[in-house]
Order: structure tokens, then sequence, then C-alpha cells
């Protein structure tokens, strides 16, 4: 695929204790397969979705084990100058931009609100190989306690224009020209205090259903669903070391697309 515009969902990695523990589980739920750790990609190894890379995993440093969650990474076109944005804007950024060889740029930032993001200027590597299709990358929603802070930043930051779903849900979606790239979800009660706002990543599977019992025979967690919507069948799971995700069947779809309102 070619390079993507700046704020496009570019790739997607995790960090886990248990590494070969990580692969069997997507393996088997998303049938992803694995590339060997190689000095060119560091420590991460990446996935493969029918040949093609779709996300990474990668080990934990020791002596810094704890909660991890997908980390999704927008395109920089100029990560130095995206992060000063970002430092603008009442973000931080966690890791400063840093190249990865000729491979790309890569910096960690965090929102005003805790969601932590990614940004990666493209080299060789220009990210997702595939999207869409089964085992690869569909969509993501950022799960934030307080969507005005994010609602504020992420356009200020990218340039997206903005839209509420006009539904009883507190939803919004972010557009970088006619493409709908990033969605935003307040966290209601529902979800447990314990748990930080985070960045929903969803990948795609050939049956919802399927992938749902996959995941809970090999140890995950059924977090919600499996559900219909308008765009596709899909749940949300938790894997063995607590890394959340979403599996979607775009295939599958029912009901009619909810209205929208601009806002930006």
């Amino acid at each position: 695929m070619a390079v993507q515009p700046e704020g496009t969902p570019c790739w997607a990695d995790a960090t886990f204790s248990d590494v070969e523990g990580a692969e069997n589980f997507y393996g088997d739920v998303l049938g992803w397969t694995f590339g060997e750790p190689s000095a060119e990609f560091g420590p991460c190894t990446q996935a493969y979705a029918d040949g093609r890379a779709v996300a990474a995993v990668v080990p934990s440093v020791p002596g810094q084990e704890g909660p991890s969650q997908w980390c999704l990474y927008l395109a920089a076109e100029d990560a130095a100058a995206t992060a000063a944005r970002i430092r603008d804007h009442g973000g931080e950024t966690l890791m400063d931009p840093v190249r990865v060889g000729d491979l790309g740029t890569m910096c960690l930032a965090r929102d005003p609100g805790g969601v932590v993001f990614g940004l990666w200027q493209a080299g060789t590597h220009e990210g997702f190989q595939a999207v869409a299709v089964p085992g690869a990358y569909c969509w993501a929603e950022v799960f934030t306690r307080e969507p005005g802070k994010a609602d504020a930043f992420f356009p200020a930051v990218f340039p997206y224009r903005s839209k509420q779903l006009e539904d009883e849900t507190d939803f919004r979606i972010h557009d970088l020209g006619e493409r709908s790239v990033l969605g935003r979800m307040r966290m209601t009660e529902d979800f447990p205090p314990e748990t930080p706002p985070y960045i929903n990543v969803h990948f795609t599977v050939a049956n919802c259903d399927e992938a749902v019992t996959r995941a809970t025979d090999r140890g995950g967690v059924l977090r919600f669903g499996p559900m219909d919507t308008p765009f596709g069948r899909f749940a949300s799971v938790g894997d063995p070391q607590g890394v959340n995700f979403s599996v979607i069947d775009v295939t599958t779809t029912a009901g009619e697309m909810p209205g929208t309102t601009e806002v930006t």
C-alpha cells in the first residue's frame, strides 16, 4: 500500500509479557502467521494475514511489565512537526520521534484525556499491507472518559473533519476527505473504573461468532457482543493477557446507517 495521508491509521502493535502465547492466540483467532524477530525490526515480530504485514507483537521490557493495549499509529508526514502540534494542543509525547533504521520514524504520544497512540512517518515500511480483509485491521475508536478533550485535540493535530452520530450514543467520527478513518466513543459507567482510556482496534474476520468462539476457547474473555450493526457484526474481546480488541465481519450488516451532523 502507498504512504497514507496525515492522520490515517497505518499500523498497530501491542506489547506482551508472553509473546509466544500472544502469537498462538492471535494465530488461532485471526489466522496470523509470524515472521522471525530480526535486527531490522528491533525486538518486534511482524504478523501476517495471507502473507501481508498487518500488525506486530513486541516483548515487554523486563521490569516494566504491566497492562497493555493495542497501540494504533497514525501517519505523519513530518513526525517532529506533528509531535510539536500534539504538545501545542495539550497532549504529550511519551517518546520523541526516533528513526527506526530506514523503515521510518516513530513517536508515542498521549492525548489530554490519557489515550496513548503512535505516529509513524513512513520510510521503506509504509504500514499496513492490507486492511479490511480477514485478519487485517479495519477500524478503530478512541474510548475516552473526556470526549470534549479528545474532540478538540485530534482535529487540531490532524486534518480531520468531524461529525456526530444522530442516535442515543455519544459517538463521533473523524474524516479525511471523503473517508472516515477514526471514531470516538464516550466511556460509560459500564467500563470498570480501573480500565484506562484507550484506542479500540477492530480486526476483520470472516465470521464474528466463530472468531469469538475461538477466542474464548483459547482463554480470551468476551466483553461485548456479538452484535449486528449497519457497519458489520462485531464483538469486543480481551485476550488472555488482558489486551482488548474487537473482531468484525464487515460482510454481515443489519439496519440503516445512522444520520450524522458535521461539527467541524
